[in-house]
């Protein structure tokens, strides 16, 4: 029996729409570096589902590229970057940041979320620093939408995190990588509300139904100048750019960027509600793609026979925590089947 892959979002190839599209235009000969007509017609349409007609959109080859390429062009050679400490540029990219000369600067996670009040207490005491010219400054704040542990900001937070950084003048950096499942699971907030309070967000493709990409939006072009020639530099800028515009374009045409990302929020609450129906505990409520679980040591080793998913963190002595993920694609056979493997383990226990 092949094995079953929650392991994360990006495991499959890519939407069929995107394969055909690819497929059809294959033979034809585009200007590169995303001049063809192909990525402005994406441009526009991303503009248009934001609207925000006087954005900047530019296509990235991947998430963490995305991360250091947007952050090293924001900030200045003496400038850091704020974070939750559970923030994926502070744990999950290999030092991406460091390795621009830049510095994360960490701030307490709240189930994965920054809190406004740690957010305006950190830049208003590095301020009253009388040696803070000596120090690392805050130059730019990253959150991610939903968090690296599946948590959502509120629409409240999120306005108070974009007062605070327009406050401070500093901007505000939106990681978009799962951004469709986002506002999927929270309609309260649309890709609209991301554009007013952000100066620059991203919208992740390579994990919501694209081959790879991510399309980064600035909505205050005074922030990133150049940017082009940064993205050469952090080698994100694809030559045959057409390849992320066909991408995109089809993402953004016939809401199909959205329906696919429910798809992935209605299989994770039915992935939840079997493992709490067989008495299993949440290590974190997620109402996103995304689902965390406390297991026992003894059924992670039965279940990893059969299916894959990561352990969050080092084994415990016990029990564990686990995070098993939904993507745009994942259908009923695969969590019937989930179940059904859960059932005769614990029959068999």
């Amino acid at each position: 029996m092949e094995k079953l892959h929650f392991d994360s979002d990006y495991m499959r190839g890519a939407h069929p729409l995107i394969m055909h599209n690819l497929t059809a235009t294959n033979m034809e000969q585009t200007p590169g570096y995303g001049s063809d007509q192909y990525s402005e017609k994406a441009r526009q349409l991303i503009k248009e589902a934001c609207q925000c007609p006087e954005a900047r959109v530019y296509f990235l080859i991947g998430g963490t590229q995305t991360n250091s390429t947007v952050i090293d062009a924001i900030l200045k050679n003496h400038e850091g970057v704020i974070a939750a400490t559970t923030g994926h540029i502070n744990v999950h990219e290999s030092g991406a940041i460091e390795a621009t000369g830049h510095k994360v600067l960490a701030l307490p996670s709240h189930e994965g979320k920054l809190r406004v009040c740690d957010l305006e207490n950190f830049i208003d005491d590095f301020y009253a620093d009388e040696s803070y010219e000596h120090m690392v400054a805050p130059g730019a704040v990253y959150i991610s939408y939903p968090t690296e542990l599946g948590t959502l900001y509120t629409k409240e937070e999120l306005c108070e995190i974009s007062k605070c950084c327009r406050k401070k003048n500093i901007p505000l950096f939106l990681d978009g990588a799962r951004l469709g499942y986002a506002l999927a699971a929270n309609p309260e907030i649309s890709l609209s509300d991301i554009a007013s309070l952000c100066d620059v967000f991203y919208i992740g493709g390579t994990k919501v139904g694209a081959l790879f990409g991510e399309a980064v939006v600035v909505t205050n072009p005074e922030i990133l100048h150049h940017f082009v020639p940064l993205v050469k530099q952090h080698g994100a800028l694809l030559a045959k750019g057409r390849i992320l515009g066909i991408q995109f374009m089809t993402l953004f045409t016939d809401r199909l960027y959205e329906i696919i990302s429910r798809n992935a929020i209605i299989q994770a609450m039915k992935l939840k509600k079997i493992f709490m129906d067989h008495g299993y505990s949440l290590y974190i409520d997620s109402p996103t793609n995304q689902q965390f679980f406390l297991l026992p040591n003894s059924f992670i080793d039965k279940l990893r026979e059969l299916v894959t998913f990561e352990l969050w963190g080092s084994k415990g002595a016990e029990v564990t925590p686990v995070r098993f993920v939904t993507d745009w694609a994942t259908s009923d056979a695969e969590i019937n089947l989930l179940e059904q493997i859960i059932d005769n383990i614990q029959q068999e226990s």
